[in-house]
């Protein structure tokens, strides 16, 4: 079942088994803040999906990063979502251990493509990621400080 993130009212909704449950859902809220401020688009807010009725999302992000980077995230996915705007295809994807995964794909071809990482205050940086990222941070009123980096994406997807 799909609901939407609130951004004012901060839960933790689906994301209860993460150790940094609170933490994640503030990152969460902070990208679906982002989206409205930034797009002001028709949906105001972002509609997420547990992990398993949102497959195709999660083996989206999944088949990019083993393609692009040979990487295979150990943490167990809890959310998913997939949506258009502005002709950039988004999908995110929530993990357990307090780690979010964007793909921004602008369907252009000449558009920007990138793989985003973003991790959870209180949460280490994963194994996988930890030689292979630097981790910037930030701070956020949401979702408190959060370290993230990215990738440019090379393939077609």
């Amino acid at each position: 079942m799909s609901y939407v993130v609130d951004f004012e009212n901060v839960s933790t909704v689906g994301l209860e088994s993460s150790p940094v449950a609170e933490a994640l859902a503030g990152l969460r809220a902070n990208e679906a803040r982002y989206f409205r401020n930034k797009y002001d688009h028709v949906f105001t807010v972002f509609t997420v999906e547990p992990a398993s009725t949102a497959q195709d999302a999660v083996d989206y992000v999944h088949r990019i990063l083993r393609e692009e980077r040979d990487l295979v995230i150990g943490s167990r996915p809890l959310e998913a979502t997939s949506f258009e705007v502005e002709g950039i295809r988004w999908t995110y994807v929530f993990y357990e251990s307090g780690l979010s995964i964007n793909v921004l794909y602008t369907l252009e071809d000449a558009g920007k493509r990138a793989v985003g990482f973003k991790l959870s205050d209180g949460m280490e940086v994963p194994e996988e990621l930890a030689d292979r990222f630097k981790f910037a941070r930030q701070r956020s009123k949401l979702a408190g400080t959060i370290r993230g980096s990215f990738f440019v994406i090379k393939g077609e997807y």
